[in-house]
């Protein structure tokens, strides 16, 4: 070894860092303990007069990096410093790792040698690889949840026009209907057999109006389009089966899909107090806090409800995650059942 290595093995030898000084041939002349453990060898011995590039560096399939091309070696024929990051070494056993390396030019007998210095970031890799897959893992959530949300919104305008289409189309006939015969009954003589007809035939012209607008209503009620969703829930809140109060107000108009959803969520909501809980009365709240709207709805029943068990509850879990919200469950047994949603909303004034 040239002189003052001692000196330099010296310092070196209890250096955490894998450390090797190349001679001017790219020989390994030194390398302390932790370059032959890190390199899976028992001894220094087994390094010396070894070449350097051709003992450790590889390409990541494993083959010979070329060493005409090889960057470790430009302190030694350059005299200028120079930095590697995931690069691969071997091990004696065959194995390869990843590195980050960094070589600098020092004076030898004969010309110009190299410190060279490298540390193992498998586990850095390892971390950049977690890292990459959270972070595809994300935007996959994300476009999965866009999509969602894309399929939610075109529900919302799918029942918004066969509501129109019904109200507009089938009837607006059946109303025709039901003027004409009774037009058509002022027309006839005394007949009471034929007045019986027209009578039957006007009525069964009624109901079918009244359940065609119960079912457009059921698919996107006009006071939700015209009034809002407070005025809504408070239209819907008349015609549950068990008194509800509804209390809450919004600063302006929401997105029309985040109403449309609202909506609904109490509407289930309250379907569900009807058959399960029990309950003598429930209460709706309605507001928008931090930039979020949240629908609260509590019944005084007897508790115990889950989101499985065909409850409906787990379908608008589903709706609301596809708006980037959330629903929230309480439902001590005995002691009634709160059921809150929360969606991130900019409120339009």
């Amino acid at each position: 070894m040239e002189p003052g290595a001692d000196f330099l093995a010296q310092i070196l030898k209890d250096a955490p860092q894998p450390v090797w000084v190349l001679d001017e041939d790219g020989l390994i002349v030194f390398a302390n303990p932790a370059a032959v453990a890190a390199l899976g060898y028992d001894d220094p011995s087994d390094l010396y007069h070894r070449h350097s590039h051709d003992t450790v560096h590889r390409l990541p399939d494993g083959s010979p990096y070329p060493r005409a091309t090889c960057p470790m070696q430009i302190p030694r024929t350059t005299g200028e410093s120079s930095h590697g990051e995931y690069e691969w070494f071997e091990r004696r056993d065959g194995s390869l790792f990843p590195v980050a390396w960094w070589a600098s030019p020092i004076a030898m007998t004969r010309g110009r040698g190299a410190v060279l210095a490298f540390t193992d970031i498998s586990e850095r890799s390892i971390i950049a690889q977690a890292a990459r897959e959270r972070d595809a893992a994300a935007i996959r959530a994300g476009e999965s949840q866009a999509a969602q949300r894309r399929i939610v919104e075109a529900a919302a305008t799918v029942r918004r026009n066969v509501a129109r289409d019904l109200h507009d189309g089938a009837q607006q006939r059946l109303v025709n209907v039901l003027i004409s015969l009774q037009l058509a009954r002022d027309e006839i003589g005394d007949s009471p057999r034929a007045h019986h007809l027209f009578d039957e035939a006007t009525g069964h012209a009624q109901r079918a109006i009244d359940e065609l607008r119960e079912v457009a209503a059921g698919l996107h009620p006009p006071i939700l389009t015209h009034g809002g969703l407070v005025m809504a829930v408070h239209e819907l809140a008349t015609r549950a089966l068990l008194p509800v109060t509804v209390d809450g107000s919004l600063p302006g108009r929401l997105p029309e899909v985040i109403e449309n959803n609202a909506y609904f969520f109490v509407a289930e909501a309250l379907t569900n107090t009807t058959k399960h809980a029990q309950a003598s009365q429930a209460t709706v709240a309605i507001g928008v806090d931090h930039d979020a709207l949240t629908v609260e709805v509590r019944d005084d029943g007897i508790g115990g409800a889950q989101t499985g068990g065909g409850s409906g509850l787990a379908g608008l879990t589903d709706r609301l995650g596809a708006l980037g919200g959330r629903m929230v469950l309480r439902s001590p047994r005995g002691r009634g059942t709160t059921v809150r949603a929360e969606i991130p909303v900019r409120t339009r004034r």
